[in-house]
């Protein structure tokens, strides 16, 4: 039975083998890992990656596929290798999972950065991530400061990971083919030693505002969290823009102002 591409669900199936092996070689499956893949459609990943697993767990809101799974992979069959959770991967607690956790998957595009922030807060429990995901969305995520990607996606995930884009995916490897070009990301979480961070919601707050006039300079964006002494005991020249800023000073100023009790 072929199975439609649902709109709803940003659904758009990987179907060239190539670009599937380098994947999986990419993420270099053994067979005792603890894998969770995320959106696991009509199985390109999910095949090859239960042929070096031992167990495999999918999260899958779409019933129509999860019909189809349930029909390949029988979940009354105790030696089953795939186990099933039907629902939104955004909704979905990590933590349920045993650790340390290795998350992949095709994430739906029009939900990907609240999926990426979602899985984010489960850092410490995850060894590692790799996703295919809108190339725009990775440029952005491992942008360097002072360039035109370089922005709160960057920032908000940079301090906590550590982010190689991989492998560019075509339009023509997928069926329906999207209008955009894809790419494969890899997600290393840092130890928690590096994190320079004190008070993660501030740090947010931080970003967020200093964004959200990407065009305006430091001085009038933060103008609520910083006068132009605090600028200058933190030696951070109040006429640049949020992109200017590195991953660091960020949290230099967000520990400047929640300093240590």
């Amino acid at each position: 039975m072929v199975h439609k591409a649902k709109k709803k669900f940003g659904q758009n199936f990987l179907v060239d083998e190539q670009i599937i092996g380098d994947i999986i070689s990419a993420i270099c499956p053994e067979p005792e890992d603890n894998m969770v893949e995320i959106g696991p459609g009509l199985g390109a990943l999910t095949r090859p990656l239960l042929k070096k697993l031992n167990h495999l767990h999918v999260v899958e809101i779409d019933r129509d596929i999860i019909a189809r799974l349930e029909h390949d992979y029988p979940q009354d069959n105790s030696k089953s290798k795939l186990t099933i959770h039907a629902g939104d991967a955004l909704a979905f607690d990590i933590a349920t999972l045993p650790a340390p956790l290795r998350i992949v998957g095709n994430l739906p595009y029009n939900i990907s950065s609240p999926l990426l922030f979602h899985f984010a807060a489960y850092a410490e429990r995850i060894r590692d991530m790799h996703f295919m995901l809108q190339n725009e969305v990775v440029e952005r995520m491992v942008a360097e400061p002072s360039t035109p990607a370089y922005g709160r996606l960057s920032v908000m995930l940079q301090y906590r990971f550590q982010m190689e884009k991989l492998l560019d995916v075509p339009p023509e490897s997928f069926r329906p083919a999207p209008k955009i070009n894809s790419a494969i990301v890899r997600m290393l979480p840092l130890p928690v030693s590096e994190i320079a961070v004190r008070n993660e919601k501030l740090f947010a707050a931080i970003v967020r505002t200093a964004f959200g006039q990407r065009r305006k300079t430091l001085r009038n964006t933060l103008r609520s969290y910083l006068s132009e002494e605090d600028f200058e005991k933190l030696g951070i020249n109040a006429q640049l823009r949020a992109e200017n800023l590195a991953v660091m000073e960020f949290a230099k100023v967000a520990n400047y102002l929640r300093p240590p009790l």
